[in-house]
Formats: C-alpha cells, structure tokens, sequence
C-alpha cells in the first residue's frame, strides 16, 4: 500500500505559478512511476503528467506542455508538479497517483490515489 497526500493547491491570478507536492507513504517511493491527474467541474478526469521511477522520462498533456515541469526527489519520498502561466482552463482538482512499473499516461493503470488539492486561476 502507497499512500498519497497532496499540497500546494490554491487560488492564482491568470499567469501565476504554483508548484504541487505529492508526498508518499507506505512501500519504496523509487518503484513507483508517479503521475498527475486533473477534473475540472462536468469533466472526466484527464492526464496532466507522468514521471518514472528513477525520473529520466517524463510525459506531459498537449495543453500544459512547456508549461508545466514533473519532478520527483525520491530520497523525500515525493514529487512535484511546477506549473507556470496558468490559465483559467487550467482549474481543477489535482490528483497524484502512482503505480508499479513504467510511467503512462492512463489512468486505469495507476493503482494509488491522492484525494486531490484544488487549484483555481482566475482570469
């Protein structure tokens, strides 16, 4: 069992930066590729980024692409999402997940779940 907390979550001016941390408890944080997910009000859940375990490959949306930045720092057990020039489309709750294996970018395939940090970018 891998257990997930979510921080970083809040309220930001179109064009602002917040950066989300995701740490984990429970198992080996170095066996688990890590991904960030988000669901906006009426929307499924969508896939923002993925990282690996040893961090060397990563996976990004087309629309946070050059944007944000997946990080993880496995000897605190956590990663990161940096996101920068925000938009209003970007609002949504942010949920970490991670999985045993390689990094994707489906959903289905990540076993562990956050309960999420809501992020709000008002225009």
């Amino acid at each position: 069992q891998v257990q997930l907390v979510e921080s970083g979550g809040g309220l930001v001016q179109a064009g602002g930066s917040l950066r989300l941390s995701c740490t984990a408890s429970g198992r080996t944080f170095s066996n688990y590729a890590m991904g960030w997910f988000r669901q906006a009000p009426g929307k499924e859940r969508e896939f923002v980024a993925a990282i690996s375990r040893g961090g060397a490959i990563t996976y990004y949306a087309d629309s946070v692409k050059g944007r944000f930045t997946i990080s993880r720092d496995n000897a605190k057990n956590a990663d990161y999402l940096q996101m920068n020039r925000l938009k209003a489309e970007d609002t949504a709750v942010y949920y970490c997940s991670a999985r045993e294996g390689t990094a994707t970018t489906r959903d289905i395939l990540f076993g562990y779940w956050g309960q999420g940090t809501q992020v709000t970018v008002s225009s």
